[in-house]
């Protein structure tokens, strides 16, 4: 083979990596891509049957193969079409010690795991690891994220006053994320001296890791009881690991004596929280407990034509609402949607109009052409568990009839676009943390009972048609 060969067969092999990293930034949370696998170097075999990822310590191999090395797998097999073996190399001034992945089970990793170097710390210069783009200026309001924004904007403006803590919670990819650094970015505007850090539950985790197996709490202590302002985003990452939640409840503590604020984001609202000590929970639920919602109509319109501006292309109004309508789940999807049409626009030297974004989405619209009504669940539910139709609204409380109930809203929330609030009120009026509540139990459940899980996949097989 020629160095030229050799030097094409290098750039494919990258350009399978690059894709593959491309495919998890749109599903994983900013923080925890830019953590955890945009530092990550490739070296792909010539033949591509194998994907070496190069990673820095024993920690991050261990988490990366405990959490992502499974969904990694799995989307090189599908960018390449045949099988890829995935290897995880730990990169050592003397060697290199490999590990071949078998998928397995996520680990929660707690200091008590034994055999693990800690990550390469931040020590030096203070680093806020505040994104300066996310802004409330680049925040596109709507009544989904108004009471959220609101209350971020009051703690920005005069941290350590009222709201204290603030906790946000909503679906995956709503713009929590983009709110808190909102409200450091402000911070910092306004008091450029301020000591603010934004951090992802994962990496306080990692961080008591360290402390713990290096014997540096004091420093762990001075850096994180000396803010100003905590900024932490998926709380619920804390579950089960206790030695965690012990020392986030002495840094909450400390905070809160000295007037420092404390901005926290979750999939859940506090009570709806699981495996996290309940003295936790009340300090979460003692400021102000507000939701993200998925966004309306107008809103999605909106985030459209100013993502599309932010890089560089126009798209036309009647486009935009031709894909909100049809995109509603949340922004981080709304976005990808975005980024399809773009490229199709681009690869085809087409201008931006309906018909080619019907094109770029047509696996999308067909699943939405195959929509399911939360009133057809409803029926489907009722006819399976010998219930009657309106007892799905009704306020009757028995087991016979609430576990149906539960189950009829959790397959609404998964085979539906509709959103929490408007669940709700399809099931006779109830708050959106009931249904909440239902989703993440039945859920959970889920996982656990394979009886419900045969019953669960013979309704969405019916329902599915």
């Amino acid at each position: 083979m020629s160095s030229h060969d050799d030097f094409d067969a290098a750039n494919a092999g990258q350009g399978l990596w690059q894709a593959c990293a491309e495919q998890l930034a749109q599903e994983l949370p900013e923080q925890q891509f830019n953590t955890w696998i945009k530092p990550l170097a490739a070296q792909v075999a010539p033949d591509f049957s194998r994907v070496t990822l190069l990673v820095a310590n024993r920690f991050k191999l261990d988490w990366i193969r405990a959490q992502y090395a499974g969904r990694i797998t799995a989307l090189l097999q599908d960018l390449y079409g045949q099988p890829v073996q995935l290897e995880l190399a730990l990169a050592q001034r003397e060697s290199v010690v490999r590990t071949y992945i078998r998928p397995a089970a996520p680990q929660a990793l707690e200091p008590a795991d034994a055999g693990q170097v800690a990550p390469a710390g931040d020590e030096g210069a203070f680093r806020t690891r505040l994104n300066p783009a996310l802004t409330f200026e680049t925040l596109v309001e709507g009544t989904a994220n108004r009471m959220a924004r609101s209350a971020a904007m009051h703690v920005a403006g005069s941290p350590g006053h009222l709201y204290n803590p603030l906790f946000i919670y909503g679906g995956v990819g709503l713009g929590k994320t983009h709110l808190v650094h909102a409200v450091g970015n402000r911070l910092l505007q306004d008091r450029a001296d301020a000591k603010v850090l934004y951090i992802h539950a994962e990496q306080f985790v990692s961080d008591v890791v360290k402390s713990y197996q290096r014997r540096t709490f004091d420093d762990f202590k001075a850096r994180y009881h000396s803010l100003d302002l905590l900024l932490i985003d998926d709380v619920q990452f804390f579950a089960n690991k206790d030695r965690t939640q012990e020392e986030f409840f002495n840094a909450f503590e400390a905070l809160l004596a000295k007037k420092s604020h404390i901005v926290m984001t979750s999939d859940t609202y506090p009570k709806g929280l699981a495996n996290i000590h309940e003295r936790l929970v009340s300090r979460f639920d003692s400021g102000l407990t507000v939701a993200i919602e998925p966004p309306e109509l107008e809103m999605r319109v909106a985030i459209l034509i100013n993502k599309a501006r932010s890089e560089g292309s126009e798209m036309p109004e009647e486009v935009a609402f031709f894909v909100a309508k049809n995109v509603r789940s949340n922004v981080r999807e709304l976005e990808g949607a975005l980024r399809k049409i773009l490229a199709y626009s681009r690869f085809n030297q087409k201008e931006v109009s309906i018909q080619l974004a019907r094109e770029a989405l047509r696996d999308l619209l067909s699943i939405q052409n195959r929509q399911i009504s939360v009133e057809n669940i409803q029926k489907t539910v009722a006819d399976y568990y010998k219930i009657k139709v309106a007892d799905m609204y009704s306020k009757k409380r028995p087991a016979s009839i609430a576990r149906p109930r539960q189950i009829a809203m959790y397959l609404a929330k998964e085979l539906t676009q509709k959103s929490l609030p408007e669940i709700g009120e399809l099931f006779g009026g109830r708050d959106h943390t009931t249904v909440l509540h239902a989703v993440r139990k039945i859920g959970a459940e889920r996982q656990q009972l394979t009886e419900l899980n045969q019953q669960l996949h013979v309704l969405e097989q019916t329902l599915k048609g």
